[in-house]
């Protein structure tokens, strides 16, 4: 891995959250399985920028505290941005450990480093006027009026059928604020794992100095592993997800897998959607929003199993101008 003017290609790569299990004990288990995978991209001759989805593992430990506080009031209610920052630690650290079993079965001395992400947005952005993201556990009507009760600030929707949820604001991200610590680390020979999650959405208080403070938010993986890409002067966006290929017709006997298309192609199909609202059109968003940032970038779609060949050009769909 060396500097910016004689460096190899940099390339992010985005790992699903759902990809690295719904427990401690399958996350350690599903990354170890794929370390070597992620190392064999640093073989071919590449840095790689490693980022993460979080849903199962914000959920899991939102509902942990919030069922702890219910039976024990001595033990603290913990919001997002909290949360947030705890499944950023955790998902790092067994990632750190899961590169560092590969790394020593490959007698490979690479350094890795998480870095837990802040992520600045507008707090005028139009998603704070409407919230639509569903967060933490189920809960009956009565429950949701009770917390509506106690937390005027806080939105609840009824969810297809199953309960009512707590809804959060999606805001677009803006700007990294530790994008010059993730630089510093890749330009001294470090694997860096950042934007975890989307990273941790922040706003400037100016009743503080300006200083930043922590809103309760979501922000989307797929966007933040953009702007990661685009901030670490990334050649390559790989997102990895359950499936190979982007496909039309995804689901359906008229399937087609698509191997290559151009960013005008892929907004095109996205437009006319073609792509799942929730899965694979933010995926197809940030990559045409990559590809359109810079001259001779590209982005790839496929499976955390076949990352390598994805890299190489023999698997996935590859998005480019």
């Amino acid at each position: 891995m060396g500097k910016l003017s004689d460096r190899p290609n940099r390339v992010v790569i985005a790992l699903g959250g759902n990809a690295l299990g719904k427990t401690p004990r399958e996350q350690i288990a599903k990354i170890r399985a794929s370390a070597s995978v992620l190392l064999g991209v640093i073989e071919q001759g590449n840095e790689i920028i490693i980022t993460h989805g979080n849903g199962p593992q914000i959920g899991m430990i939102q509902k942990a505290f919030s069922l702890a506080h219910a039976s024990d009031s001595s033990v603290p209610a913990m919001d997002l941005p909290e949360c947030g920052a705890m499944s950023q630690g955790y998902i790092g650290y067994h990632l750190q450990q899961g590169l560092g079993v590969a790394m020593h079965k490959a007698y490979k001395r690479w350094h890795v480093a998480t870095v837990v992400t802040q992520i600045e947005v507008d707090p005028d952005d139009p998603a704070f006027k409407d919230p639509t993201k569903p967060i933490g556990p189920f809960l009956t009507k009565e429950q949701a009026e009770t917390e509506k009760a106690a937390h005027p600030e806080m939105s609840f929707i009824e969810d297809s059928g199953r309960g009512w949820r707590r809804v959060v604001a999606s805001p677009e991200p803006k700007k990294i604020v530790e994008a010059e610590s993730i630089l510093n680390l890749l330009d001294n020979e470090f694997i860096v794992i950042a934007c975890g999650g989307g990273g941790i959405p922040v706003v400037r208080d100016y009743a503080d100095k300006g200083a930043y403070k922590g809103v309760a938010a979501v922000i989307d993986k797929d966007m933040a592993g953009e702007l990661l890409a685009e901030d670490c002067h990334a050649d390559v966006l790989i997102l990895l997800t359950a499936v190979d290929h982007v496909a039309l017709d995804f689901g359906k006997p008229t399937q087609k897998d698509l191997l290559e298309l151009t960013a005008d192609q892929a907004r095109k199909y996205a437009d006319e959607g073609q792509f799942g609202k929730g899965s694979m059109e933010p995926k197809v968003r940030a990559a045409i929003k990559f590809v359109y940032s810079r001259p001779g970038r590209s982005c790839i779609i496929g499976s955390l199993e076949h990352a390598r060949e994805a890299v190489a050009g023999i698997s996935g769909t590859r998005i480019h101008a």
